[in-house]
């Protein structure tokens, strides 16, 4: 089998893919890649023979998996690998880290059991000192069932088609080994507040902290906070991030932070989202993270940027991560390259196409949901998923926004929900219920509307977002992934028709509505995906669809309309 991809954009890689650090935000030298070609079966019990291969770490239904099948729901999906430690490696204790698998996961260890693992986008991590050998058997069994909706599971389903997409399960983010002493740093929290950022370290050791360009600083209790005389700010237009090291006496980590300040002003008569004490406009895109040839799993590290870059040059500035998490490596390009993140939840529960989506489509999106999605399993597998998600992904600093629950799917009692989210956070803002069945306990007024005649009114107590909006399609001839159909909210025939459509869109309805209140638009999306055929890309990422002709005029309109009033005083706020 050939050992060698090629991305979207037609670069071949060459070698074991996904070989970057898979979490940049604690990084040590002690590193062990185990993606590659593993040993695979599919069987109720522990195989005798592995008679398959697979491409760790792509699903078993991507083609690059080298397997391009989806089992039975509930099959046992085993893989296998043999692991020889390189000489000097183990430093006192040996981490084996799965950075996610669909939807439960057990780890083996020279046929020693170590640990159980559920929830499909999480990521986990197991000790596997006591368990090694000179020569190691490593050993996951994953399993995955659709019918059990307790467990969050995204846009996935069984019959794929529409706004629906192929089902994933087993390993789809990297494996890797890494060697830390007998103490070591567990964890790093980073929580930035405006001017001032606090690191932590989990558990609270003495130690040092040094920042480039601005010296050292002691740990007390685990802690310090640390405030730049002359602060440099993170923005989508100024992506700056400060380097850091972090030393105690047994071990050493590299990190990086940034400094941005989030805050809910008042801009004339409206409330207005504000990032660095400025009103701005969060000019986004519905960004759905799924590629042909790796379904979840982009083919390369390398293509996060590309996506990033290529929305940037049209002037967007924010993309909403759209039920899914991804691999570290997405929100540190964001980090890096200047993109703000809206980060969703992954909904699981029931769905109702009447009551999720064409009765709240036809106007009725008043409910009380304190008595929906009422089983306890449920509610509790959610929270668990919701908790993983904020505590994986908290330090990035390009994360501005959560969305908890989105059109109804799996919404269950959104006010109490929203208080315990904050409890988890408090420096983001947070949209409880993207969409519909709005309650009292948001941070905005999120709305969707892809039908009819764009509505938008600010009603002057919280800042009105259009969460998403668009969806015009353009079906491009040699790179559709369903010839006999398509899905989206308006075709267009050509280029030309499709730039003038969503430009008008921008020009007639979304400018008019930032004058009047609107802090955010979300167009969707960023790429097709399967049948869905309303991206600024093709689902290859061949063909992009807009000019920045169109488009960074817009941008930059938009942009202006948030600087012609005066931002209200703390004092003129009450």
């Amino acid at each position: 089998m050939p050992n060698t991809l090629t991305t979207p954009r037609g670069e071949r890689v060459n070698g074991t893919p996904w070989q970057v650090y898979p979490r940049p935000q604690l990084r040590r030298d002690s590193y062990l890649n185990l993606n590659g070609w593993w040993d695979f079966a599919v069987s109720p019990s522990e195989p005798e023979a592995f008679d398959r291969r697979i491409q760790v770490p792509f699903c078993p239904e991507a083609r690059l998996s080298g397997i391009e099948t989806h089992f039975e729901e509930g099959a046992c999906l085993w893989y296998r690998r043999q692991v020889v430690l390189p000489e000097g490696f183990n430093r006192g204790r040996v981490l084996l880290h799965v950075g996610a698998a669909d939807q439960t996961a057990e780890v083996f260890v020279n046929k020693k059991r170590l640990c159980r693992h559920e929830g499909g986008y999480a990521s986990f991590s197991v000790d596997i000192t006591d368990a090694l050998q000179a020569e190691n058997e490593l050993v996951i069994c994953c399993t995955d069932s659709l019918y059990d909706q307790a467990f969050p599971y995204g846009k996935q389903v069984m019959n794929r088609g529409g706004m629906w997409y192929t089902p994933v399960s087993g390993i789809w983010q990297t494996v890797w080994l890494e060697s830390v002493p007998e103490t070591y740093i567990e964890k790093l929290s980073i929580e930035n507040r405006g001017a001032s950022v606090t690191v932590s370290v989990v558990p609270p050791l003495p130690g040092i902290v040094t920042v480039d360009g601005l010296g050292q600083f002691p740990l007390e209790n685990g802690s310090v906070t640390i405030t730049p005389e002359t602060p440099h700010f993170w923005s989508p237009e100024d992506p700056f991030l400060y380097e850091f090291t972090v030393e105690t006496e047994s071990d050493k980590v590299e990190s990086y932070f940034a400094l941005r300040s989030l805050e809910i002003k008042k801009v004339g008569d409206y409330p207005r989202l504000c990032l660095n004490g400025k009103p701005y406009f969060f000019h986004g895109l519905l960004d759905q993270g799924y590629w042909p040839e790796g379904l979840l799993t982009a083919p390369a590290p390398e293509c996060y940027a590309d996506d990033i870059l290529a929305m940037k040059r049209l002037g967007f500035n924010t993309l909403r991560k759209h039920i899914k998490i991804e691999p570290e490596e997405f929100y540190y390009q964001c980090d890096k390259l200047g993109m703000i993140v809206w980060q969703d939840m992954v909904n699981n529960g029931e769905y109702s196409y009447l009551r999720d989506t064409a009765l709240p489509t036809l106007g009725l999106q008043k409910r009380d949901d304190r008595r929906l999605h009422r089983d306890k399993q449920t509610r509790a597998a959610f929270r668990r998923s919701a908790e993983a998600a904020v505590k994986q992904l908290k330090n990035h600093p390009c994360i501005c926004y959560w969305t908890i629950f989105n059109e109804g799917w799996g919404q269950f009692d959104s006010d109490n929900v929203y208080r315990w989210f904050r409890t988890l956070d408090d420096t983001r803002f947070i949209d409880t219920t993207s969409g519909w069945f709005r309650r009292s306990q948001t941070d905005v007024d999120s709305r969707h509307q892809y039908f009819g005649k764009l509505r938008l009114r600010a009603d002057g107590r919280k800042p009105l977002v259009l969460s998403e909006f668009g969806g015009k399609t353009w079906r491009v001839e040699g790179h559709v992934f369903n010839p006999d159909k398509v899905y989206g909210y308006g075709a267009c025939e050509t280029r030309e028709e499709l730039n003038k459509a969503v430009e008008a869109l921008y020009r007639e309805f979304i400018l008019p509505a930032a004058e009047q209140g609107l802090c955010a638009a979300i167009y969707t999306q960023v790429s097709d995906v399967e049948d869905e055929v309303n991206g600024l890309m093709t689902y290859d990422r061949r063909v992009e669809k807009l000019s920045p002709e169109t488009m960074l005029p817009i941008a930059r309109a938009l942009q202006a309309t948030m600087e012609k009033k005066k931002v209200a005083s703390s004092e003129e706020l009450g």
